[in-house]
């Protein structure tokens, strides 16, 4: 399989290169910076490097450098921002502060348009900039090839050895003529042949989990959510009765989505799912717990206790399948290293070290909405396939306070109001997330002649690409009129319906 190697310098773009290349039909893996070169010289599949941006100036002793022999490989190498800078850096030419930094649009004058890279890209072209810093002289073997009016070198070559540099950002989406850039360079300089995909992702993945498991047993904890349906029907097609899947019903749980995930599961792809109740141990083990992250390590260890004793009953198995997704695993391997925790994930993260399975992860390399492709092709209901991101935790962590039966039977109702009208409206599929937050307060209302002395809930719909930013949804006003209407109408213990109007950040997605 043709790989493009990206390494990391920090950049809060690099996982946006891995996507624009991938779109493009090849496989690219991001690496931390100083990835060892006799890793990249021993595998076969790598035939390109991509040098992230990232917030240092080579120049500084802290700086991160990775290893000058990457220019020796004969692999052809881009470089982005910093990586452009670094590359200057490394062969003999010379970076300095800017007299003027450089961000926000600016226009790229090509210079040399005979050149493959610019392949039917236009003169002028709008590129996106972000740097302080800039190039003074070239290094020995390069020439530029295009300036902006505050860069006169903003792109450079070797071309006898495949090496580019540009000094503003191809992956984002304020560049123009980005993506056909990258795919000048995969293309025509690289001369790679774009055959990844979906279909040959499954293929592939088949063949290595037959080998992998071969006459041996897998469980697997499904929810019902995207990643974990995804990876039961890939590991199912694989493996067949080999596999067991789990499922827990913890009582925190959507309107119907206990019904909904054996009906898809049993009676469609006719798995062997195990579906286990355990609502009540579950809410007893949630009573008079407040704190967020309480919640969260709660649910989490009874998780593990329900999932590790209905194992035991079922035999021994030597593999556990999770859903890990390749944004899990950039975290753990990348430049700047496990994010600061704002919340505790909940994950069935902790389920082998306790029972001594052997991890299986189809999805680690894949992205969101390949992992969506990669249901298509499958066969998975696009009710499933498009299904918002739902929390582990559930609606535990959308019930501000104690939880209780009561409450969640309200907010129950509650969100699958909102949901259903949002597929009515054919507004669903135009949002990343919805849902509803029952607040811990109580409100005065009027219905009838009468007082009431009701719950509040809030209303929450963003747009976003990954979920690490988010901006919110400008629901039309007259549905948010007829969601309130009917919500306060229909539902017993709603007087005030209230609508989320921040972004992520400052703010995050879910409330808690």
């Amino acid at each position: 399989m043709e790989k493009v190697l990206i390494l990391d310098f920090g950049s809060q773009y690099t996982q946006l290169i891995a996507r624009k290349i991938r779109e493009l039909h090849v496989y690219s893996e991001i690496q931390p910076f100083n990835y060892p070169v006799d890793q990249i010289r021993s595998d076969p599949d790598i035939r390109a490097i991509v040098l992230s941006g990232g917030p240092a100036s080579v120049y500084e002793a802290s700086a991160p450098i990775c290893d000058r022999a990457i220019f020796d490989l004969g692999l052809p190498i881009l470089g982005i921002c910093y990586g452009l800078q670094l590359i200057a850096h490394l062969l003999g030419g010379k970076v300095d502060p800017a007299a003027r930094r450089e961000y926000g649009r600016a226009e790229l004058h090509i210079d040399r348009p005979d050149d493959d890279l610019f392949f039917e890209v236009d003169s002028p072209t709008v590129v996106w900039m972000s740097h302080g810093d800039h190039l003074t002289a070239i290094p020995p073997g390069f020439e530029a090839i295009a300036h902006t009016a505050n860069s006169p070198i903003a792109v450079i070559r070797n071309r006898e050895k495949r090496i580019y540099g540009l000094q503003f950002h191809p992956e984002v989406h304020h560049t123009v003529e980005g993506k056909q850039i990258l795919e000048n360079f995969l293309f025509k300089i690289a001369g790679l042949s774009g055959d990844w995909s979906p279909q040959s992702f499954i293929h592939s993945q088949i063949e290595k989990i037959r080998h992998q498991v071969g006459d041996r047993r897998v469980l697997c904890a499904l929810s019902g959510g995207v990643d974990s349906s995804v990876t039961a029907v890939l590991l199912h097609r694989a493996i067949g009765d080999k596999l067991t899947c789990v499922f827990v019903d913890t009582g925190l749980l959507r309107k119907g989505e206990a019904e909904e995930v054996e009906r898809v599961f049993k009676e469609h792809f006719h798995l062997n799912l195990i579906s286990v109740k355990a609502g009540d141990q579950f809410l007893s083990k949630l009573r008079h717990v407040v704190d967020p992250e309480q919640k969260r390590k709660i649910i989490g260890e009874t998780f593990i206790q329900v999932f590790e004793q209905e194992a035991r009953k079922l035999g021994h198995f030597d593999f556990l399948a999770q859903g890990t997704l390749y944004p899990d695993v950039i975290e753990s391997v990348s430049f700047k290293g496990p994010s600061a925790t704002i919340k505790t994930h909940h994950n069935v993260g902790g389920l082998p070290e306790k029972m001594n399975f052997q991890l299986i992860e189809p999805l680690r390399e894949l992205f969101k909405d390949e992992v969506r492709q990669v249901g298509r092709e499958l066969g998975l209901p696009e009710k499933i396939i498009g299904r918002h991101p739902f929390p582990g935790p559930g609606l535990a962590i959308r019930i501000l306070g104690e939880v209780t039966e009561e409450r969640l039977k309200i907010l129950r109702e509650a969100d699958y109001v909102f949901l259903t009208e949002l597929r009515k409206a054919n507004l669903y599929d135009q949002i990343w997330q919805a849902f509803v937050v029952l607040l811990p307060i109580r409100s005065v209302g009027v219905m009838g002649d009468q007082r009431t002395y009701e719950y509040v809930v809030a209303l929450r719909a963003v747009t976003s690409t990954d979920g690490m930013t988010a901006d919110w949804y400008p629901l039309p006003y007259e549905f948010l009129t007829h969601v309130s209407n009917k919500m306060i109408n229909e539902i017993k213990g709603i007087n005030r319906v209230v609508y989320d109007v921040s972004s992520k950040p400052p703010a995050t997605i879910e409330w808690e």
